[in-house]
């Protein structure tokens, strides 16, 4: 079969890759595709093959596209694929149905029940249960990857939205305890957080301070002991490695996170994520348990059996149509400078 990959952001990579490495291993044709400027195109490999025009998209003609992006063009053919890109359920716009994805493959049990509730108004997609690709190299990383160390390792992962973000209001506290603690601070900033923000907390860096800039922050999730955030889809991921997370005024705390509401709880916060105890530990096995339950590295697999079937199955007898959605369709081929039918 052909499958093509389309991304618009660096961090689809880290999504796509797995399941680019499955379906080529299985014999299928993959090929790439680059919405906008967005994606710096040198972290490409050179046997990733990378469509040039969306006039190529089309000629290509997959038998299903995959992203983790929020819409699709319909006049690109195929069987459009949902494969999100992280877990931000507390921000708005995660379970908006916009009339572009013929299967939405869900990272757990959580997300399965919410999008087959939004099946019932609207029947023209399936669900699949299968985990999210991002994370089988993250399991695969963390079984090989345990290690004494020496000092404590706290990973700071903030997310770049305003309204959300901790930066301001924690970093004269992040500053301190890094000066006057043993433990070392690794601070991974999103890809779109404001680089006045990056540059302040380099001018802060130190030997227990670091602002690590890697593209991707499976390592530090997989080697550090505990994650202080706010509201990013990193603190999911965290948790599904059975660590504790720290959260700074969270959009909606829940039991398995330590809230603090004040930058002057941030020692107490992570002592006890330290300390994490019995009654902690249970509730962040049962949150893995809801949110990713697939610790096996195989959830790539399972995302292309999943779309295997449903190319086959499709149109399933229950499915209705997708709705014409012309505006959205309009603007996408505004936006793509494509007129062809």
């Amino acid at each position: 079969m052909k499958f093509l990959l389309y991304l618009s952001q660096n961090y689809s990579f880290e999504i796509l890759r797995p399941l680019a490495n499955v379906m080529l291993d299985e014999g299928h044709q993959v090929k790439w595709f680059v919405e906008g400027n967005e994606v710096n195109r040198t972290l490409f490999q050179p046997t990733e093959a990378v469509l040039p025009t969306v006039d190529d998209a089309v000629a290509f003609h997959p038998d299903a596209v995959f992203l983790p992006g929020n819409v699709v063009p319909p006049f690109i053919p195929g069987l459009k694929v949902q494969l999100f890109h992280g877990f931000e359920w507390k921000k708005k716009g995660h379970f908006k149905i916009r009339e572009c994805f013929d299967l939405y493959c869900t990272q757990g049990p959580f997300f399965t029940e919410k999008f087959l509730e939004l099946r019932q108004p609207h029947p023209h997609f399936t669900v699949k249960e299968t985990g999210w690709p991002k994370l089988d190299a993250l399991f695969n990383m963390h079984a090989s990857n345990q290690r004494e160390k020496d000092a404590v390792e706290i990973l700071y992962a903030p997310t770049f939205s305003p309204s959300l973000t901790s930066t301001s209001a924690l970093f004269d506290e992040i500053v301190k305890l890094s000066q006057q603690k043993p433990w070392v601070w690794k601070v991974k900033f999103h890809p779109k957080m404001e680089q006045s923000v990056i540059d302040r907390y380099k001018a802060a860096q130190h030997d227990k301070l670091v602002v690590v800039e890697d593209a991707s922050i499976l390592p530090l999730l997989s080697t550090c002991d505990v994650m202080l955030s706010d509201t990013s889809s990193a603190i999911t991921e965290f948790l599904l490695l059975n660590k504790p997370v720290v959260t700074f005024n969270n959009a909606q705390p829940e039991p398995v996170l330590i809230d603090i509401t004040a930058s002057s709880d941030l020692e107490a916060g992570i002592s006890q994520a330290l300390a994490c105890d019995d009654t902690l530990m249970s509730a962040i096995k049962a949150y893995r348990n809801q949110m990713h339950p697939y610790d096996d590295g195989a959830s790539a697999q399972r995302v292309l059996a999943a779309t295997i079937e449903e190319i086959r199955e499709f149109p399933r007898s229950e499915n209705v149509a997708k709705p014409k959605n012309w505006f959205r369709n309009f603007k996408l081929r505004k936006r793509l400078n494509y007129w062809r039918r």
